[in-house]
């Protein structure tokens, strides 16, 4: 099985990263290809940002396809692109804000995001609108990080974000804590032992999903909005997007 985890950014350290956790829990047999695409922003923090990076996913999933890909996890918390990708792929893509909100809300009946900026929470909270997860949502906190803090050597990243999430503990009375960016990957582990709670990174729950769904031979539903695009003539910079008829 071969599962391709995109980080929509072009910061490689960062990819590195979550390419490793990735493969901390991937099966035995399985297959992670952790990329970042040729072009888009350094780091995610914006709907700009979201939006230019979307072109680089969908290159990302047209060369999985080439490959054999069986399935992609886009690792973004702000899940950019995902139903483009999800129209251009056949196998599974899986959202790393969408897998981790549905596994909190198995294991729980709260959870609270804990993220970067104060600007990306109203992103957050459009995501738990649109995947009916605002019942079990308590509240987005954000850390006044900026994503590329969490690459910085030396950075006081883990204790910020550590005291935000005691405060959820302390003041949301959640039974978990998602949390919001990809970069907080490698972090997981070492919080849920120090606090004592369930703290869920969407990159290790989407690569499991997108493995057990390969596994049960579930593919994306082509007969309706997720059907492959039109093809039709595509001009200027995004010419080599335009879709070829399979």
């Amino acid at each position: 099985m071969k599962i391709k985890v995109i980080n929509p950014n072009t910061t490689w350290s960062m990819t590195e990263k979550i390419g490793l956790c990735a493969r901390r829990v991937a099966a035995a047999g399985t297959e992670v290809i952790a990329v970042s695409p040729d072009m888009g922003p350094a780091s995610i923090e914006s709907h700009y940002d979201e939006a230019l990076s979307v072109p680089g996913i969908l290159d990302e999933i047209r060369k999985g396809e080439a490959a054999g890909v069986d399935a992609y996890v886009i690792a973004c918390f702000g899940d950019p692109g995902l139903y483009a990708a999800r129209e251009a792929a056949r196998g599974p893509v899986i959202g790393i804000a969408e897998a981790a909100m549905h596994a909190a809300s198995l294991v729980g009946d709260s959870f609270s995001v804990v993220t970067t900026l104060e600007r990306t929470c109203g992103i957050a909270w459009h995501l738990a609108e649109r995947y009916g997860m605002q019942r079990f949502c308590r509240k987005v906190r954000a850390c006044e990080l900026n994503v590329l803090d969490l690459e910085r050597p030396g950075s006081d990243a883990y204790r910020t974000i550590l005291a935000e999430c005691r405060q959820a503990m302390a003041q949301d009375r959640v039974d978990s804590i998602v949390l919001g960016c990809a970069g907080m990957s490698d972090l997981c582990k070492v919080l849920a032992e120090e606090l004592g709670i369930a703290v869920i990174d969407g990159v290790a729950v989407a690569l499991k999903l997108a493995e057990s769904l390969v596994q049960l031979g579930l593919k994306t539903g082509k007969r309706g909005d997720l059907a492959f695009p039109l093809a039709k003539p595509y001009t200027g910079s995004l010419e080599k997007f335009a879709w070829e008829p399979r």
